[in-house]
């Protein structure tokens, strides 16, 4: 069983652009990555823990309309 592993912000915009996002681009506080008509906040940290990640990518489930394994995840 493949577990979470916490995550770079660099390798974290790589996976989501393979996931079909574009950007990062710069927000008001926040940089973000656009789908359609949706916008996913990246936050400023050089790594994100594995709640951070699991938190990110819970939303990103929800743009996508499904869900991310961490057997996928950890693939990419």
């Amino acid at each position: 069983m493949n577990r979470w592993r916490p995550c770079s912000r660099r390798e974290f915009v790589r996976k989501l652009r393979e996931l079909g996002f574009e950007g990062p681009f710069s927000g008001s506080r926040h940089h973000f990555m656009v789908i359609g008509n949706h916008r996913l906040a990246i936050p400023s940290n050089s790594e994100y823990s594995v709640p951070q990640l699991r938190t990110l990518l819970r939303e990103a489930e929800q743009i996508l309309h499904r869900r991310i394994l961490a057997r996928e995840w950890n693939s990419m």
